[in-house]
Order: structure tokens, then sequence, then C-alpha cells
């Protein structure tokens, strides 16, 4: 294995430390600045509709400029980012700490997924990828719930502190580790790059993407209000509950990723299928706390285990210019954040409890589904400049 993929996971585990943490923290923070756990909710809105902004504009802007001093300076704004949300004295300055370390996040997963493909041989991409982002699965495991923990104990501010930090050390890992990809003398223009997007499997691939994670962000954006109000849970044990969906997201991320490199679609078809059938559960059993404990790694292994059969089939149809293409991918991804937290949140403001998340986001994701359907039916028509490549994706 490559040792510039485990640079690029340490990077991917501060960021999605970042981006996942604050799920836990939300009573905290909205207590701490006096607002609704909704309005605390548009932290991660926010955060995920910043991610749309820096996965297009930045990518886009650095199309043409080496993509390691690149990677590097997207990491001192996610660090820059981090400590203003630590310092902030009110709700609007969190924000902009919070916009900030997202205008990083797009960019680095679009163009570290580029990257991590040119390491490994081509049989072997949805694999590097998957070890990329098992820095997220990581941060799920091991950094939320110790970083939810290290708030609730210690104050929220903490854990950003912490965060900064670790985003120091990623700069290092990055700065040592990560070489120069084979095709790094091959410049690719912003107009070739623009191009991947005539492609209607590009489209498909992102609205799949983000309405298969919007389904699940809303049913996990208040996961901490669902297993303390309805569930019965204690505050102290909602982080050990979090590990438990970590552990599902690491198991799903390494499983899809082997998937997908036989065959992405089918993967595809399978996990999503799954995750609606998982969140159905959800919504039905949500009282019981041994049914919600086994859901919460299910859910966790459904949801993440798609990521790896994304954003292999959005490179794969963008062709020789991936990196905008794989960037948009991930501001998809975060679409599907903003979108399960706004809809999630909407359900608790009409006041139909805290299982509404959960019912809005299986519906989100039946969704997906119904259009992952299409996308697959419509790669199996055959086509003139692809009849030879869709063995791999549509197998």
């Amino acid at each position: 294995m490559p040792l510039g993929l485990i640079a690029l996971a340490i990077g991917a585990f501060g960021i999605g430390l970042t981006e996942f943490v604050i799920m836990g923290l939300l009573p905290e923070v909205a207590t701490d600045f006096g607002v609704t756990e909704a309005t605390a909710g548009w932290l991660i809105s926010g955060y995920a509709l910043s991610v749309v902004v820096g996965a297009l504009g930045l990518t886009a802007a650095t199309t043409r400029l080496p993509r390691k001093p690149v990677l590097l300076g997207l990491v001192v704004l996610f660090i820059v980012g981090n400590a203003i949300t630590a310092l902030a004295p009110d709700y609007s300055v969190a924000m902009i700490g919070r916009i900030i370390a997202a205008l990083c996040h797009g960019a680095f997963f679009g163009i570290g997924s580029v990257v991590a493909a040119e390491l490994v041989a081509p049989e072997k991409k949805a694999r590097a990828i998957a070890i990329m982002f098992t820095g997220l699965t990581a941060a799920n495991v091991f950094g939320v719930p110790f970083g939810t923990f290290l708030g609730q104990q210690f104050g929220w501010r903490s854990t950003f502190w912490v965060i900064s930090v670790i985003g120091v050390v990623a700069f290092a890992g990055i700065a040592l580790l990560v070489t120069a990809p084979r095709s790094a003398g091959a410049q690719v223009s912003l107009r070739s790059e623009l191009r991947a997007f005539r492609s209607g499997q590009v489209w498909l691939s992102l609205i799949v993407t983000a309405l298969a994670f919007g389904g699940m962000f809303g049913a996990f954006t208040y996961i901490a209000y669902t297993l303390t109000d309805v569930t019965g849970f204690a505050d102290t044990a909602v982080p050990w509950l979090l590990v438990l969906f970590g552990v599902g997201l690491v198991a799903g991320n390494g499983i899809g990723g082997r998937l997908a490199d036989r065959s992405i679609d089918r993967t595809l078809l399978i996990f999503i299928s799954a995750l609606v059938v998982v969140l159905v559960l959800f919504g039905f059993f949500a009282w019981s706390q041994p049914v919600t404990t086994a859901i919460l790694v299910l859910m966790g292994a459904f949801g993440f285990g798609t990521v790896p059969a994304l954003q292999s089939r959005i490179m794969h149809y963008a062709g020789g210019a991936p990196t905008l293409a794989s960037g948009a991918n991930i501001g998809a991804f975060n679409v599907g954040n903003a979108l399960g937290a706004w809809a999630g949140g909407l359900g608790i403001s009409a006041g139909l409890g805290y299982t509404s998340p959960i019912w809005i986001g299986a519906a989100i994701t039946a969704s997906a589904l119904v259009v992952m359907v299409i996308a697959v039916v419509a790669a199996r028509r055959p086509s003139p400049a692809a009849t030879g490549t869709l063995q791999t994706v549509a197998a």
C-alpha cells in the first residue's frame, strides 16, 4: 500500500471529525448559544452547503495547479476554520468558522480521490479510494465518540481545538508522505473538466449521491435527540452508541470498496435497497434499545458502503478529466447532508417528534433507489462511445 494513501487518510480523518462530531454535540452547542436544536442544526447544513461551494469553486480554480500543494493549502484552510469555531463568541461567528473549514472539504476529497486512484493499479482504484475514506470512517469510530465525550466533559469548544491540532498533524503527513501522481505532468484544462458534465450518467450519479446521503443524514443529524428522547438512552451513552455507528461505517466502506471493484452498479443497488429497509425498521423500532443498537451498525454499514462505488462511478463516466466531477460528487454528498438536516429539522419543527427525521430519511433514500435504477437501465443501453467500458460498472 502506498504511504501516500495513509497521508490522505490522515487528512480525511480530520475533515470527517469536524463534519460529524457536531452531531453528537448539538444539545451543548444549542444551549451555549441560546438557540433551538433546529437552529443549531444549521451549523451542519451551513457546513454542508459550504462544502458544495468549495468542491466546485476551489477545485475549478486549482485545476491546473500541482495537486500536493493544493492539498496542503486546503488543510491550512481547515485549521483556520476550526480555530475560529473554537473561539466563536456567538452563533454567527461559529457559523463563519464552520463555513471556512468546510471550503476545503469537497476539494480535498475530490482531488484526493483522483490522487488515490492514480497511486494504484486500475483494478484497485475503488479500494484505494476506500482506503482514503477509511480516515473518514475512523473519525466516526474513534474521533466522534471521543470528541463527543470530550465536549460533554470539558465543553464543546475543546473538541474543536483538538480538531485544529489534528489538522496540523495531517498537514505534516501530507507534506512528508504524498508523492506526485503518475499523471502529474498531464495538465487538464478547466474546459476539459467541464466537458465531463455533458454525460447524463455523471448527473444521475450526482443525484443518487445527494439523495442516498440525504436519506441517511436525515436520520442521523438529530440522532442524539432520538437516542435520548425516544429510545431512552442516557446522554452519557450517546458517544458509545456512535462508536457502533462508526464500526458500521468502517465495515461498509471496506466491503463496499471491494465489491465496487467487481461491479459498481450492482453494489449500489444492493446497498441503497438495504439502507431503505434499515431506515424503515428504525422508524418502527426506535423505541427499542436492542433494535436501535443493531440498526446503528447497519445504518452506518449500508449508508457508507456506497461511498467507494459512488465516487468510482462518477470518475468512470467523467473519463479523462475526473477531478472536477470527483469534487462535484463530494459536493453532492454534502448537498444530501444539508437536505437531510433541513428536512429532518422541518419534521421536528412541525411537532412530528424525533422519529420524523428517520421516516423522512427513508423516503429520500427510496427516491435515490429509483434514480439509481434509472441510471443502471440507461447505462446498459448500447452506446457508440462506451460499448466496451460498461462491463465493470454495470456488470
